[in-house]
């Protein structure tokens, strides 16, 4: 594979323009290829949604938990995903699983259609999108060697993951800490730098602006999934309009909360702010 990419390299590039499309082309399917279990799961609700019949005698959401469990098997079984990140999207999983019981209850959103896999009304593939950033976030992390400029310190991280998931419950029925959260994030990771590999050389970016394209896309992805009919938020059970841009706030604070679970395992094998790890160009 690293012989045939070299050699389609040396073939390709002939200069700072070719070179630029080149890295191009290798980032989005590096990124693809990072969003495999994500990607798996949305191609299945779209499916599911347009070709499942109605009477089969598996409810569609139940296959769709089937086959989410398919997918972080073989992700597994081919060693494209470690036990160690598997442990931490388990418990991104877990993390998941208990706010959609809480945030269907209270009425942010709801599964309209009926399921035997679910608990407290909340089919159980739902956990496993969650899942599916937490794998995004360890894959990509992986692949793109990430290494970082003034990486802020962890505990801190855990603090305000910590704070961000207890406001997503808290707001319900107390004050809206969210704007605070948006200031601490800058605060926190305003100065840190984000340097990943998209062919040969290191290229950096914020990583503030990291979370919000991450955040971005979860976003597209929410509208083909409500599209679907996976879920609905309010005003959508009857006639489909896009998700509120309002989502992409939630989805960037929820970054926070993957990112900190997977940087934990990173920081297990070496510190990620390390210098001598960290490129300069």
């Amino acid at each position: 594979m690293h012989a045939r990419r070299a050699a389609l390299r040396a073939w390709w590039v002939r200069g700072p323009w070719t070179l630029a499309v080149f890295e191009f082309v290798s980032f989005g399917i590096k990124q693809a290829w990072a969003c495999l279990f994500g990607g798996l799961m949305l191609a299945m609700l779209v499916a599911t949604w347009l070709w499942y019949p109605e009477t089969a005698p598996l409810a569609r959401y139940d296959a769709i938990t089937l086959f989410a469990i398919l997918i972080q098997v073989a992700l597994l079984v081919t060693r494209l995903e470690t036990l160690e990140e598997a442990r931490v999207i388990a418990v991104f999983h877990v993390v998941g699983t208990v706010m959609e019981i809480f945030k269907t209850a209270a009425g942010s959103w709801v599964y309209p259609e009926e399921s035997l896999l679910r608990i407290a009304g909340v089919p159980l593939f739902s956990g496993f999108m969650y899942a599916a950033v937490g794998s995004y976030i360890a894959r990509v992390w992986r692949i793109f060697d990430f290494r970082f400029d003034r990486f802020p310190n962890l505990w801190l991280q855990f603090a305000l993951a910590t704070a961000v998931y207890i406001n997503f419950f808290t707001h319900h029925f107390g004050p809206d800490i969210r704007l605070f959260l948006f200031v601490a994030t800058a605060f926190i990771y305003g100065r840190c730098v984000i340097w990943f590999r998209p062919d040969e050389a290191y290229r950096p970016m914020p990583l503030v602006v990291g979370f919000g394209l991450v955040a971005l896309f979860i976003w597209f992805a929410e509208n083909l999934g409500t599209l679907a009919r996976a879920w609905s938020y309010p005003g959508q059970e009857a006639d489909w309009h896009m998700v509120s841009l309002a989502k992409l706030g939630s989805w960037y604070l929820l970054m926070i909360i993957s990112f900190v679970l997977v940087a934990a395992v990173q920081y297990r094998r070496k510190d990620p702010s390390r210098d001598d790890t960290r490129p300069r160009g």
